[in-house]
């Protein structure tokens, strides 16, 4: 059964017949604990299509097990440390419609399925939707989008728009990268100048900001009701120009820096482990940020891209401050940098160093890199192949983010029937990396296509990452995660370990009447019928 849903349901069957939805219909007598399931599966059919549910039946919401246990359970953690059971059933008769799950959670993904249906069918303020059978469940616990805050800032606003993408593709972590050089975009009250001052910055004079308390307990809260759990990221011990900016006491005496190229420059300097002012300022924020996230398990120290610090001190500080981490009760996740110091099994390596890094050299290093950045970048990158291989050792798991399908900067190949998306086209993304299509984000396998991984047990999930060097404005961020976040939750949903494209792009492209009535922007491919 070719269902316009994504991720692909791990089994459907069609039963002949179809039930109608209309304005007249609406969910009948949810029990107490679906009753606010139930409101926001209003309120987003509302948005998706326009269609006002105010009937009290034809659909009906139930608690219960049967019949998913032919679906496997997820693989991998939580990132709310949870134990969650998302599996879930969805019926279709020629009298009604069913939604059934063991936990609220379960029955709301099964209803951004029901949304999805209604939104593909829906003709003149119907939906004539084919009766059938939904058994759903995911294959990985961890499915997520990690957003770059800091080199463009991105209001509390635009950021539900996010979560709410998440919410519709059945993907659950939003990973908030809220410190880098550029800017720092959360409060800590005991040291004000980190959103006085360097709150202040973003990249190319682009302005600023940062999240009030009150503003992150409202986004934390948004995405908690539609079973989305934000994870903090603190970057350290590089990526920290926007500290010293700050409280220069923290910077090294000498600060290195190397000429991009361009006119710009790029500091090379770290946090320092030797220092007692170093910690006082790590404990700070850590006690200040974790409050900020109770629904959060893990709080993400960064640990990439230490460059110009020693293997010595790049572990010292990942190891402390990992353990001042799990002294406050929460787990570590971390870019797979974190693999070369001592981690504990419990902690979680964000896999992203993908293609072959460890063979490049001086002459088959990109021809653009500044000279003095060219031996610091490969010495770095030459150690990446190994990063898999130890946290495995250490008993770790990984967190599937490779560069080459998961990174959304990347600039887009498809060609667009837009003019005006065409010129954004040529300027959004990093050359860097090489452009990709629409197809490339779901031609991979989270485990069969990550060098060093042998089985799914040793991951537990897939996270997409979107970066913002070259994104100015929402409009721009939102062209580079649609239509590719889809395909980012078709991976970490989906049992399927391949991905058809002709079947793909059929269901992609009935997701659009629901992207056009919520207003968001996408990449109009050429390489999809868009409904």
């Amino acid at each position: 059964m070719n269902l316009p849903v994504i991720p692909a349901p791990a089994s459907s069957s069609a039963s002949g017949g179809s039930f109608a939805v209309g304005a007249g219909h609406g969910i009948a007598a949810p029990p107490a604990e679906l009753a606010g399931v139930a409101e926001r599966f209003a309120a987003d059919i509302a948005l998706d299509t326009g269609l006002t549910l105010t009937g009290d039946a034809g659909i009906t919401l139930a608690l219960a097990l049967e019949p998913v246990d032919d679906v496997p359970t997820a693989v991998g953690v939580r990132a709310d440390g949870g134990d969650v059971d998302e599996r879930h059933g969805l019926e279709i008769t020629d009298s009604g419609i069913r939604v059934w799950g063991p936990t609220p959670e379960a029955v709301h993904r099964g209803l951004t399925s029901l949304r999805q249906l209604i939104s593909a069918h829906l003709q003149d303020g119907v939906a004539v939707l084919p009766a059938g059978r939904i058994v759903d469940g995911p294959r990985f616990a961890w499915r997520g989008l990690s957003l770059d805050v800091v080199r463009t800032f991105h209001g509390p606003d635009e950021v539900r728009r996010i979560i709410d993408m998440l919410s519709l593709y059945k993907l659950n972590v939003l990973h908030l990268h809220l410190t880098d050089d550029q800017g720092w975009r959360v409060e800590v009250p005991s040291r004000p100048a980190l959103t006085d001052v360097a709150g202040k910055g973003a990249i190319d004079d682009r302005p600023g900001g940062y999240y009030s308390r009150s503003e992150l307990a409202e986004l934390v809260a948004y995405a908690a009701e539609r079973f989305v759990t934000v994870v903090p990221e603190i970057d350290m011990p590089g990526h920290t120009t926007a500290v010293f900016t700050a409280y220069p006491e923290l910077a090294p005496a000498q600060i290195r820096t190397v000429d991009l190229g361009n006119g710009a420059s790029m500091q090379l300097s770290t946090l320092q482990p030797g220092l007692d002012e170093t910690w006082a300022f790590v404990e700070d924020v850590l006690d200040a940020v974790i409050p900020q996230f109770p629904q959060s398990a893990f709080v993400h120290i960064g640990g990439d891209e230490a460059w110009g610090m020693s293997d010595e001190d790049h572990a010292a500080f990942v190891e402390r401050a990992a353990a001042l981490v799990r002294a406050r009760g929460k787990q570590v996740i971390g870019w797979q940098e974190i693999a070369r110091a001592a981690i504990d099994p419990a902690d979680v390596v964000q896999y992203w160093m993908d293609v072959d890094l460890g063979s490049m050299d001086a002459d088959s290093a990109p021809s653009d890199l500044p000279d003095d950045l060219l031996p610091i970048l490969v010495e770095g990158l030459q150690k990446a192949q190994y990063d898999v291989p130890k946290a495995l050792a250490a008993g770790a798991r990984i967190l599937a983010s490779p560069t080459t399908w998961l990174y959304f900067d990347r600039p887009h190949k498809d060609a667009t029937s837009d003019p005006a998306q065409e010129e954004a086209r040529k300027r959004l993304g990093l050359q860097f990396y090489g452009p990709a299509s629409i197809q490339d984000g779901i031609s991979w396998d989270p485990v069969e296509s990550l060098r060093g991984v042998d089985s799914v047990e040793q991951v537990i999930g897939v996270e997409a990452a979107i970066w913002c060097e070259s994104i100015v404005t929402s409009e721009d961020l939102e062209l580079m995660l649609l239509p590719r976040l889809p395909g980012a939750a078709e991976k970490g949903w989906s049992h399927e370990t391949v991905t058809d494209w002709t079947e793909y792009s059929a269901r992609l492209a009935q997701q659009s009447p629901a992207w056009r009535n919520r207003t968001w922007t996408w990449l109009k491919s050429t390489e999809v019928d868009w409904k």
